[in-house]
């Protein structure tokens, strides 16, 4: 009898462990037709919105879930890993290669943007009516200076940079709280061991919450259907498909420069930040992926004290996705109202744009207010806005998936460039440590708290 049940129990397992990109593709799927059962059902827009609002709750949860635990999760994991760097001049290091990647991809990002939206022309012959020149579209485009990025950086206060969740100012303190606390050396190691353990807590935390990701994508995408309906989707048919493709390109040129620095290992990257990838496509959020890009990044062999100082710094400084709709959004305005732009003045708006897009994380539809202060410098009709208002959820969520890629490529790049990546046999035994350790979790939470 043992011998016939034996055989019964792995299967049983086995089915348990259907990956959670399926989880997630599948609650896509369901919400995607449940909003167009209500956008059907519904026809009044009020009425449509109200039921949206309410189908919402679920992934406003998930997402205020989410913010709750970044700022204490990345001044947590960024203090020790700063701490296990040592001195100076190693974080200084790490640092510059970070943002010389960083501006190397907002670069080509941004004219890739531009090559593109001139090849493929999606704002001629729009076939749609325009907005009235002079039309506002209601965002404030004055607070994008460089002045005021860079005072924007310091915090004033510790405590109100974590109750913003601004991630910039959270990175600046813990950096010099992390190489305090090195220089303190045995003075500083219970307060070190204090904050390591409180990483530990937000990474459990982080497991529990992300039990939620596909009930929070299925009504994410119930309520963005529910009010936008799947018809909107046809009448910027071309615009939305060009700028996908141009998404498609950027991450094939992302892809290859993993490539070239990590050789076929970056495929297995690839298929580790699946999760993530559709975490932050579903729910249009780069933070929502945060916590799972880092422990992808684990089990791909990233130590911890890179990644927990490349991936704050990259949702300031690489928003990759971000930085090609600013120039493909932009030039398609211009297309649509007929404004012919020189080559001159397409890559004087580049530049423009390369400044005022740094430390947009964290700042609702931050990369329309962006484009909104860039229009207005180039004489292009704000009103423009208003024919992506529509879809730019949509779009946001091709953005927010493409920084997610963008950044975890940036984190094993870097690692690399240290000598901080593990050898492929380590970083699967690490890996299947990290398994085992969040099954105990999840079969004994209580217990495993107390370990």
């Amino acid at each position: 009898m043992s011998a016939t049940t034996a055989p019964s129990a792995p299967s049983a397992s086995t089915k348990k462990k259907l990956p959670a990109a399926v989880w997630i593709l599948i609650a896509m799927v369901i919400g995607i037709v449940i909003g167009h059962m209500i956008f059907i059902n519904f026809p009044d827009k009020k009425s449509a919105a109200e039921m949206a609002g309410y189908i919402s709750i679920l992934s406003d949860i998930f997402l205020r879930l989410i913010k709750m635990l970044i700022g204490p999760l990345v001044f947590s994991t960024l203090v020790v890993g700063i701490a296990h760097m040592g001195d100076a001049s190693s974080i200084g290091r790490v640092f510059f290669k970070a943002m010389a990647w960083f501006l190397s991809a907002s670069l080509v990002s941004l004219l890739l943007g531009m090559v593109l939206v001139n090849l493929m022309q999606p704002g001629a012959n729009f076939g749609l009516p325009l907005p009235e020149i002079g039309t506002s579209a209601n965002l404030a485009t004055g607070k994008f200076t460089l002045k005021d990025f860079i005072s924007h950086m310091v915090p004033k206060s510790f405590a109100e940079a974590m109750a913003n969740n601004e991630i910039l100012q959270i990175v600046v303190f813990s950096m010099f709280f992390g190489v305090a606390l090195a220089a303190l050396g045995e003075k500083g190691k219970t307060l070190l061991d204090a904050v390591d353990q409180l990483s530990h807590v937000m990474l459990k935390i982080t497991g529990y919450v992300m039990k939620l990701a596909p009930v929070a994508v299925m009504a994410a995408m119930a309520a963005t259907i529910a009010v936008n309906g799947l018809g909107v989707l046809l009448k910027f048919a071309v615009f939305m498909g060009d700028f996908y493709i141009a998404l498609i390109v950027l991450w094939l040129v992302l892809i290859l420069a993993g490539f070239l620095f990590l050789g076929g290992r970056v495929f297995k990257l690839l298929k580790l930040i699946k999760e993530p990838f559709m975490i932050s496509f579903a729910t249009a959020s780069s933070e929502a992926a945060y916590p799972k890009i880092l422990d992808a990044l684990d089990r791909f062999g990233v130590k911890r004290k890179i990644s927990s100082f490349v991936m704050p710094l990259g949702y300031s400084f690489n928003l990759d996705g971000s930085m090609i709709y600013c120039t493909f959004a932009s030039l398609f305005i211009a297309q649509a109202y007929g404004i012919e732009l020189s080559l001159g003045t397409q890559i004087t708006m580049l530049l423009v744009l390369m400044v005022t897009s740094k430390g947009i994380a964290g700042v609702p539809r931050a990369s329309l207010v962006v484009i909104a202060a860039t229009l207005n410098q180039f004489n292009i009709p704000e009103a423009g806005l208003l024919l992506i208002l529509g879809v730019d959820s949509f779009l946001d969520m091709g953005r927010s998936a493409t920084n997610a890629v963008g950044n975890s490529i940036a984190s094993a790049v870097v690692a690399k460039w240290e000598g901080e990546l593990l050898p492929e046999a380590e970083a699967e035994t690490n890996a299947a440590r990290l398994d085992q350790e969040l099954q105990a979790t999840l079969a004994h939470p209580v217990s495993a708290a107390h370990s």
